[in-house]
Order: C-alpha cells, then structure tokens, then sequence
C-alpha cells in the first residue's frame, strides 16, 4: 500500500484540454492503456525527459518534434516502453503519430508519443492501431482522473492533483498527473508527467519553468537507484485565461504561478515516492552546509541508494552506522568528520562525526518505525543545502520486479 497517499479524482478543468482514453489491451484490459491529450491551438508545451543513453523512440520523436513545430497532441501508450527497438521501433512510434495527425488533419510533428512499460520488445501495433480511433472519438475535458489510471504500470494506484489561484480577478487554474513506482532514480526517472494551465506562457518562458521545477522535484526522487529509457515530464499552458501573457520573469504573475506549480510538481513527485514499489516508508534526506549543491547532492545520493541503509528503515533498525558509511563512501573531497552531525528527525545520531552524548537505540528506533522520517546531515562546511525523497526496500520489491514480465 502506498505511504500515506489516498486518491486525488477531484480535478479541475484545464479550459484549452480535452482528453481520450481508451483500452488496447496491451499487457491488460481492467483499465486505459492509451491516453491522448488534444490541445487548443493556443497551446504552449515545454518538456523534460531522460538523459538514458538508450532513450526510447518517443522519447527521441518527443524532443525532435517539440523543437519543430506547435503542439497539438500527445499519445501515450503504457504496457510497453518501445526501447531497446531499433529502427522498427522508432518507425512503429512513427505510425502512431502520423496515424493521430491524419485521423485530426494536423502535421506529424504537431504529435507526440509517449511509451511506459516493458523495455526491449516491440509495440503491438494492430492493437494501437484500432484503438487510437476511439480514444479520439470523444474527448473530454474532465477525463483527467481516467488519464491518471491510463499512464498507470506497476503504480498501485492513479497519482494528480489539482489548484487554482486568483490573479486580477482572473481564476487560474492547473491540473496534473504522473505515473511512477519502480526503475526510479534521475535523471529523471521511469515517470510520466503531465501538468496543464490555463494561464498563457511563451514557450521558452514555460520551458525554463518546466527544467526549473522539475529539476526541484522529478530530479529529486529516488526509489532503487535505476534511471530509466523513457521519463518524460510534460508542462502546457493553454493560454486561455484572460490574463496578460507571460512572457518575461519580471510580471506580477510569474511568481505566483509558479509557486502554485511548484507545489503541483512537489505533489507528484512524492506521490511516486509514496507508491514506490513496496515501499513502506517515505523518507527525506536532508543535507545541509555544504560547499556547494553537487556535494550535497552526492552525498543525499549516495545515502538514498544504500541498500544497506534502506533495509534498515524497511526494519525499522536504527543502525545508524549504516548511515554514516555512506556519508563517508560519498566521495566528498577533505571531508572533516568531525564536523558532522547526523538527526533522525530530531533525534541526534552523530555527533561531531561520533554516536551523539545522551543517544539511545530506543528514540532512534522509535523514529526508524514511522511511516515518514527525515534524515538530517548537517556536513558543517558550506551553506549549500538540497534535499532528496526516496523510500525502504522491502521484501516486496524484490517481488514485484522478479514477476514484472510474467
């Protein structure tokens, strides 16, 4: 069950968003394994995807026909990833584009695919194929909780959120969704996410708040330490709210939009966390003065993909020298461990680099049992401080992952 995340269907409408679901039965029938997302023509799309060297066919499609032209349509497929697929790949991903422009008279590169699920097989596409009519038959713009379900893999359950915000008079309003719990570590992760204004933004505008905020959230979250072939992180503004149009940093309304689309992609990413692949604790690793943010990611990551430490938290065991090693295997040069102190919530574990006077395994292991805890270093060297989510490994992550292709 995931960490403390209960289902969000309450969505708001993007005005400028239709959406179409439908059931391909790529690898199952009980729910959408196609989504597509049909955009105003006033639309603004910017995105953010995997920097695997193996990066899917989509994904490779996405980034060149995100470049080339307006943005229409994005077509997502889940069940099969459509990487490791060569040529035939990149051609069958093709073929669902041109096949959504002809079908709505737009060009190819105005359509962008999107592909989540079982790496190195190819996309059966008869199915797609006969299944893209009907997803586009009937769009809708309060289909969001059905997209959630649709991008769904090995997530126990749909993952969004909604806002909206007064500006001038104006209400502005988001929505998004994600997908995401295994094969999760950046940059970015084997995620899906969509998040829609309606506030009018200029592209290159959106698309250094799309990097931004993703690099603050999507690019913070790890489960087991893989990055994946095929995370993509979508963000649109319809530009149909009557609102001046952004176009610089220095409008009124650029801080508070992106404010309130900072807490829509803080949301999603740690809904990904939540529901991480049997996870049963959502933990945050806080690392605090350092000399600068490289180091103090470093050493957030290194502890965060400790197999060691995160056994331990799925224990409940507050063997905090677990801890400690791999803040000293991080790789940060001249380290001084004596200069550092590590918490437990607020519990100190380490003390000017040794177990802290007055510590006890009681409220250490009282800490390691809640459902949520945060891991504080404090290196004592710097002023640069980042912060990492990620969860336990439990028993039923080995299961999970040794059963996925059956």
């Amino acid at each position: 069950m995931p960490v403390n995340l209960s289902v969000f269907d309450d969505f708001n409408t993007i005005e400028g968003i239709k959406i179409g679901t439908a059931n391909a039965g790529i690898k199952q029938t009980s729910r959408p394994d196609i989504v597509i997302f049909e955009l105003a023509e006033t639309a603004s799309t910017a995105g953010i995807f995997t920097e695997n060297a193996f990066c899917a066919a989509p994904v490779q499609i996405s980034k060149k026909h995100l470049a080339a032209a307006q943005t229409r349509y994005l077509v997502i497929n889940t069940g099969n990833a459509n990487a490791g697929t060569g040529k035939g790949g990149f051609d069958d991903a093709m073929a669902i584009c041109q096949a959504v422009a002809d079908e709505k008279g737009v060009s190819v590169e105005q359509v962008l695919p999107f592909s989540t699920g079982v790496i190195g097989e190819r996309l059966p596409m008869t199915k797609i194929l006969q299944a893209l009519p009907k997803a586009l038959a009937e769009p809708k713009q309060d289909a969001w909780f059905d997209a959630s379900r649709g991008i769904m893999t090995t997530d126990t359950q749909p993952k969004g959120m909604s806002s909206q915000f007064e500006f001038e008079g104006q209400t502005i309003s988001i929505s998004g969704i994600s997908k995401g719990a295994g094969m999760i570590k950046p940059n970015m992760a084997t995620m899906l996410g969509y998040i829609a204004t309606d506030a009018p933004v200029e592209k290159s505008l959106l698309q250094d708040l799309c990097f931004e905020l993703g690099n603050k959230s999507f690019n913070r979250i790890s489960i087991d330490g893989d990055t994946s072939t095929n995370d993509s992180c979508m963000l649109i503004a319809t530009g149909t709210a009557k609102v001046e149009a952004l176009t610089n940093k220095e409008q009124p309304l650029y801080a508070v939009l992106k404010a309130e689309l900072e807490k829509i992609f803080l949301y999603l990413a740690h809904a990904i966390v939540r529901d991480g692949e049997g996870a049963t604790k959502f933990v945050a690793i806080e690392v605090q003065n350092c000399e600068n943010q490289k180091e103090a990611l470093r050493i957030a990551y290194t502890v965060a993909h400790s197999p060691l430490v995160k056994t331990a938290l799925f224990a409940s065991d507050a063997n905090w020298g677990r801890i400690l090693a791999a803040v000293g295997r991080s790789g940060v040069r001249e380290m001084i461990v004596e200069d550092i102190n590590i918490f437990l919530d607020d519990v100190c574990i380490v003390e000017n680099g040794a177990r802290a006077h007055g510590y006890t395994e009681a409220a250490g292991s009282k800490v390691m049992a809640q459902s949520e805890l945060t891991i504080r270093i404090d290196m004592g060297r710097g002023k640069a401080c980042e912060t990492v989510w990620t969860t336990d490994l439990s028993h039923d992550y080995v299961s999970i992952n040794a059963d996925y292709r059956s």
